[in-house]
């Protein structure tokens, strides 16, 4: 871990937090009652929110690969992290190439007690663990420039966590700030909830965490979009989020399209 990072923040315990309810969606230990008590008052009105956790886990190995694999990738800038669950980015990415560097972000301090988990690199590797906001881009990329190499490519992964910003926190702009400071022939990887094709269901659950102090934010096709701007989106596009490379999955469960109400898309940057 960095040495200048400051002392572990507080733990709010007293509402949910979207990395500890997705932890308790995955069957981690790492979460309060109240992530609990919100998590399953999900379940109860849509029992599929478990395995729409899990699919975008299976998402973003997916993704890895094809990063690591087809695209070359060797840096990546992974925010909004989350609480370890196995295998994590850097396991593998650095699978496929023991040399990869990664530096990882979260806001939520529970995140950071689990750093060490994060920080187990291979020995031609580097991990790092920043304790920041996607809200603080200026602070993640003065941190990341650390570990990365700025001149050569870096995929951007932003998984599952935009829906958590808000309108009001102008997500675009956060993203393109994030975009504007990548050298080209890098990546955008990006999933995001969206209300497309279950608008009752992702309502109820827009209001329950809304009940809960935290803003969930459902985006259209040509909102999802919009974060892809200036750059060249790989096939199959911004598509569902089983619908992209289904074929790089490793014991994945097959579960309809009907699971996944979120958008997922990987773009490069010219």
């Amino acid at each position: 871990m960095s040495g200048n990072e400051p002392a572990v923040p507080r733990v709010d315990t007293s509402k949910p937090h979207p990395a500890r309810v997705y932890d308790w969606f995955l069957g981690g230990k790492d979460n309060y009652p109240v992530d609990e008590e919100l998590g399953r008052h999900i379940m109860s009105i849509d029992n599929r929110a478990k395995h729409v956790a899990q699919t975008n886990r299976w998402f973003m190995q997916r993704v890895t690969r094809w990063l690591a694999g087809q695209a070359g990738v060797r840096q990546y800038l992974d925010i909004g992290t989350g609480i370890p669950t196995e295998p994590n980015l850097h396991q593998i990415a650095q699978g496929v190439a023991p040399e990869s560097r990664i530096v990882y972000a979260d806001n939520d301090p529970i995140v950071l007690t689990h750093a060490e988990a994060l920080l187990r690199s291979t020995p031609e590797g580097v991990t790092d663990y920043i304790q920041a906001d996607v809200r603080e881009p200026g602070r993640i990329l003065g941190q990341a420039r650390k570990i990365l190499d700025f001149k050569q490519p870096i995929a951007l992964s932003l998984v599952a966590l935009l829906h958590f910003v808000g309108d009001d926190d102008r997500p675009c702009d956060l993203v393109g700030a994030l975009v504007d400071a990548l050298p080209s022939g890098s990546y955008l990887v990006l999933s995001q909830l969206t209300a497309d094709f279950d608008p009752q269901a992702v309502q109820r659950g827009v209001e329950m965490y809304a009940a809960g102090g935290v803003t969930l934010a459902p985006r259209s096709h040509a909102e999802v979009g919009r974060f892809f701007e200036g750059l060249d989106v790989e096939e199959p596009g911004i598509v569902r989020l089983t619908q992209w490379h289904p074929e790089l999955g490793v014991d994945e469960v097959a579960e309809g399209d009907e699971a996944a109400s979120l958008y997922a898309g990987v773009a490069r940057k010219p």
